[in-house]
């Protein structure tokens, strides 16, 4: 069973991060970690304010910081190994964190936008692995019976999520943080 996991950038700021790495660790069957870009993507949000630059500048500048991300993942859980491209998953292990590749989703046909974040890449990603699962771990308060609709309307999800996640022939769930350090 393969579950794509994507930790919410914000985990790092709710201190939540290490519990949640935990959680993960613990999980059921093997897991591809995605991880969102927190403060280094919301860096990113500001300088493209300040300065001007493009949607494709910002895009894969976001890129980046979920790479730096997985960097962070990596060194607070050395055991996780790290992927940049589908194509380097031959063997999976337990966990593996994902560090996107730009080229990789350029070549996908990504749309550098704020309308597709970390959450999207995840979906993409299950997509492209065929997983069984997808599961999108955030801090702020989600209502879990809720249509994926309303948490895109919410701003829950980034409003890409929807359309990444149509057809799909895997289980998605968002869920927050505490419900997330819940499972055993």
């Amino acid at each position: 069973m393969i579950t794509v996991i994507k930790l919410g950038g914000s985990l790092l700021s709710a201190s939540a991060l290490p519990a949640c790495l935990d959680t993960v660790e613990r999980y059921p069957g093997n897991i591809l970690l995605v991880p969102g870009g927190g403060v280094f993507a919301d860096q990113v949000r500001l300088a493209q304010r300040q300065w001007g630059f493009d949607d494709v500048a910002a895009h894969r500048m976001a890129i980046l910081a979920m790479g730096q991300m997985a960097l962070l993942f990596n060194s607070l859980k050395p055991d996780f190994a790290l992927f940049d491209s589908v194509l380097k998953i031959i063997s999976l292990p337990k966990v593996a964190v994902w560090s996107p590749d730009i080229d990789e989703l350029d070549e996908a046909g990504i749309v550098p936008s704020w309308d597709i974040t970390s959450d999207s890449l995840a979906a993409w990603l299950a997509g492209r692995v065929q997983a069984d699962a997808l599961l999108l771990v955030k801090s702020c308060s989600v209502d879990e019976g809720a249509a994926l609709t309303d948490l895109q309307q919410g701003g829950v999800i980034d409003v890409g999520f929807v359309s990444f996640v149509a057809g799909a022939g895997y289980k998605t769930r968002v869920i927050n943080k505490d419900r997330f350090l819940s499972i055993s």
